[in-house]
C-alpha cells in the first residue's frame, strides 16, 4: 500500500482516520521490535512482514488526516488515539501472540464491514482486509500450536490471554466516524470466532472483566498505559533530533 493521492477529511471522518491508523501504526511498531528477536528465523519474516502491513495502512490513514511524518513523529502522548491493546509490550512470544489474536481478528471484522460500504474507507478497507486475513491465520496457527504443545507453551498462552483480555473492551466501543459499524454484531462475531480458536488450543476464553484502570475507549480519548511513552519516544527519537532532515 502506498499513500499517493488519498483524500484529505475532516471532522469526525478524520478522527476514525487517526484512530485507525494510530492503531496500525502503534502495532506496526511493537511488531518491528522483534527483528533480531524472533524465535525462529521465520518468525522473523512473518513479523516483518504484518509490521509492513500495518505500516502501509498508518500511511494511508494518517495522510488522509495531515502529514504522516508529522503524525508520526511529532504529535505528543496524549494526541494518540490508539486502543491500549496495541500498544502492550511484546513480552514473551505468547503475549505477542495473544495480542495479535484478539487485534487480527477485530481488524479483519472492521475492514470486511468497512469494505462492504461506500464510505471514505472502502477502497483502503478492500485491500487491507486481504492483509488481515493473513495476520488472522498467522495468531490463530500460532495459539493452536502453543495452546496444544507442550505444558510450558500451554501455560505461557494461557497466561497471555489472560494479561492481554482486559484490554479487549475498548475495542468495540463507539467510534466518532465510525457510526456505520454494527458493534454488537461485530463483537458476537469476534468472541464466536475467538472462543472457536481457543477451544482447538485446548484453551479458555478468559473470563475477567474486559477493562483496565480506566473505562474501556481510555485509549481512544488520549490516556495510555505506561509503556506507551517510552514506546513513543524511542520511535520518535530519531525525527525529532534531526527535524527537517531529508534522507
Amino acid at each position: 500500500m502506498t499513500s499517493t493521492d488519498t483524500t484529505r477529511l475532516t471532522g469526525a471522518t478524520a478522527a476514525a482516520a487517526l484512530a485507525l491508523g494510530d492503531d496500525a501504526l502503534i502495532l506496526s511498531h511493537r511488531l518491528g521490535e522483534w527483528a533480531g528477536h524472533a524465535p525462529v528465523l521465520e518468525e522473523e519474516v512473518a513479523l516483518a512482514n504484518i509490521a509492513l502491513d500495518l505500516l502501509g495502512q498508518a500511511r494511508i490513514l494518517l495522510s488522509m488526516v495531515g502529514d504522516e511524518d508529522e503524525l508520526a513523529y511529532l504529535r505528543e502522548e496524549r494526541s494518540f488515539r490508539n486502543l491500549q491493546l496495541v500498544e502492550q509490550p511484546n513480552g514473551d512470544f505468547a503475549h505477542t501472540i495473544a495480542r495479535q489474536l484478539y487485534f487480527s481478528f477485530y481488524q479483519h471484522e472492521v475492514y470486511g464491514e468497512l469494505a462492504r460500504g461506500d464510505g471514505p474507507f472502502a477502497p483502503l478497507a478492500a485491500k487491507a482486509v486481504k492483509e488481515t486475513a493473513y495476520h488472522r491465520d498467522h495468531a490463530e496457527q500460532w495459539t493452536l500450536r502453543l495452546g496444544d504443545g507442550t505444558e510450558e507453551s500451554r501455560s505461557r498462552m494461557r497466561a497471555a490471554l489472560d494479561a492481554m483480555w482486559k484490554y479487549t473492551g475498548e475495542m468495540f466501543q463507539p467510534v466518532d466516524g465510525l457510526d456505520g459499524l454494527d458493534l454488537t454484531a461485530l463483537e458476537e462475531r469476534w468472541l464466536a470466532a475467538l472462543t472457536g480458536v481457543l477451544e482447538q488450543a485446548g484453551l479458555d476464553l478468559p473470563q475477567g472483566p474486559r477493562t483496565g484502570a480506566w473505562a474501556a475507549g481510555a485509549g481512544r480519548q488520549g490516556l495510555h498505559t505506561e509503556s506507551f511513552g517510552r514506546m513513543l519516544a524511542e520511535m520518535q527519537h530519531l525525527h525529532r533530533s534531526h527535524p527537517g532532515a531529508s534522507w
